[in-house]
């Protein structure tokens, strides 16, 4: 393993030799595992695991509630390193226990009605789609898809036509899907998204699923004029497992949306047959939390942060397309991503071979990655003619070396 654990620095990347060093030193998994399933959950630097072991262990000696009362500090700093980090106000955030947590709180508080539309992408996360559908079989609104662009991606004029034609109740994106590379052109929806509304005030509301680029690039929620952003910490962002936040924006709060569980941590209990709403977005949190995640999230943030969004991206992107650029030039391989831009989710599926076969000789190896299956994404697995892939997220602590690593095993193994 030395040779994967060397690191080479090429003149396009965004780090230097002692920066990359750094954050291995900084992060003890690196040292035992070559971690390409960032997407799924990405290592957390040591600060992120030292400060939820700190916090248990102050839990177990003076109690749960007196180490909250006493970390309370910490944990409002996590609301002010969240607004950071998509440029709003603390008071616009919500921790909840992840991303599909985040977005199924958002989704109930959307006053459907039958017949209502729901206007989304066909490269939308699997859990999205399954709540979508549920919509429908117990509401009964009408789930309309944006076509894709040739190249991949929102086909911007279908949803703009779309949009002022259907004036759907709901527009749901996906920013970065599960199983592509692809990164939708967000901040073109965004601009027609606000134009819509100007004409169509109050019609529609829009919630943004960022589960896959939180972590991965800069998120202005301003720029991107969501109504809700969904997200989850322990993807790219290197945050704990369990952990998650939401974004509502001032309209939706002072439209009175609300989730349609709200317990008594989002409202006040004032009479026999009414309640009164938290102002803020922690009407859309519950009660009980594991507070040793949300300082550990903050401690994720403030790393990410301190390092720079922006050279993260350029590093993330890059190491992206050298795992594809490499993976292309392999006998039977056949790199499944597509779309304008794209991001740090790389999958490939191989012909005559099994994922599970692949995905656990390579685990052998110390190299992770993970299987994706049809019904992960039923429209663009069938689009593609495949019934699955393997996915393989590089982030910027990950080296050359270890890319190449990565390669050369996946050719002994198919």
């Amino acid at each position: 393993m030395t040779s994967v654990l060397s690191i080479q620095t090429p003149v396009d990347t965004m780090f230097s030799q002692e920066e990359i060093h750094r954050f291995r030193e900084e992060t003890t998994g690196t040292r035992h595992v070559v971690h390409l399933n960032n997407a799924g959950a990405g290592l957390m630097p040591d600060v992120v695991t030292q400060v939820q072991l700190d916090h248990l262990t102050l839990e177990s000696r003076i109690g749960g509630y007196e180490a909250a009362a006493l970390q309370a500090e910490a944990i409002k700093a996590f609301y002010q390193q969240c607004a950071l980090l998509l440029n709003c106000k603390p008071s616009n955030i919500a921790f909840t226990a992840s991303a599909t947590d985040a977005y199924t709180r958002a989704l109930s508080a959307i006053p459907f009605e039958k017949d209502d539309v729901i206007l989304t992408d066909r490269d939308d996360f699997v859990s999205n789609q399954i709540q979508f559908l549920s919509l429908q079989k117990r509401i009964g609104v009408r789930i309309v898809h944006i076509n894709n662009a040739a190249i991949g991606g929102v086909d911007l004029d279908d949803l703009q036509e779309k949009l002022h034609r259907l004036q759907p109740r709901l527009l749901a994106i996906t920013h970065i899907p599960t199983n592509s590379g692809l990164v939708q052109p967000v901040e073109d929806i965004a601009a027609i998204y606000d134009s819509y509304s100007k004409t169509h005030p109050g019609k529609t509301w829009y919630i943004l699923d960022a589960c896959q680029s939180a972590g991965q690039m800069k998120l202005d929620v301003k720029t991107l004029q969501c109504d809700f952003l969904s997200m989850t910490c322990r993807k790219f962002l290197r945050g704990p497992r369990g952990t998650g936040a939401l974004y509502i924006s001032d309209r939706a709060l002072q439209a009175g949306l609300e989730p349609m569980f709200i317990d008594m941590r989002g409202a006040e209990w004032t009479e026999k047959d009414t309640y009164q709403q938290q102002p803020d977005a922690k009407r859309f949190e519950d009660w009980e939390f594991a507070y040793s995640t949300v300082i550990g999230t903050k401690a994720a943030i403030e790393y990410c942060l301190h390092i720079g969004e922006e050279r993260i991206w350029q590093q993330v992107r890059f190491m992206a397309a050298l795992t594809r650029e490499k993976l292309a030039a392999l006998d039977k391989v056949r790199v499944l991503d597509r779309g304008p831009e794209r991001g740090g989710l790389v999958t490939f599926h191989v012909a005559g071979n099994d994922p599970v076969h692949i995905v656990k000789e390579l685990l052998q190896r110390k190299i992770n990655v993970v299987p994706s299956y049809r019904a992960f994404g039923v429209l663009d697995f069938d689009e593609k003619g495949v019934k699955w892939a393997v996915r393989a997220s590089p982030h910027y602590y990950n080296t050359v070396d270890e890319i190449d690593f990565f390669i050369e095993s996946l050719k002994e193994i198919i």
